[in-house]
């Protein structure tokens, strides 16, 4: 695949964004208390990448250790599709959780782990 248009969201459908991205790019698997235990596979872009259509009042934020990171979930579901952020050079970035994208199998996503617990 390359980097096309797919859309994603949260469990319950109160969220859902579009997002310019090749999810079988490889994938963060992050193990920091967040990500270990939410499961998450990340792949980052930049905000014109990204469209949030609908979800935005269904967003509850989380923030936590440095409070670089808006960890937004659905406040119906709790499901963590997406995050707001900045990189370590400052630029703006969104967090995708390629596996909450809809076209995705995720048994075939190539991942790269990441020790977050200890960055």
């Amino acid at each position: 695949m390359s980097v096309s248009k797919h859309d994603g969201g949260c469990h319950c459908g109160a969220v859902r964004y579009s997002v310019e991205i090749d999810p079988m790019a490889e994938s963060i698997a992050c193990n920091c208390s967040i990500c270990g235990r939410t499961g998450a596979y990340l792949q980052f872009v930049t905000p014109d990448k990204f469209a949030l259509h609908q979800g935005n009042d269904s967003l509850t934020d989380y923030q936590f250790n440095k409070h670089i990171i808006h960890h937004l979930f659905c406040k119906t579901c709790g499901i963590r599709s997406f995050a707001r952020g900045r990189g370590r050079d400052g630029t703006e970035m969104i967090a995708i959780n390629v596996r909450c994208l809809d076209d995705v199998d995720t048994n075939a996503l190539p991942t790269k782990k990441y020790d977050g617990k200890h960055a």
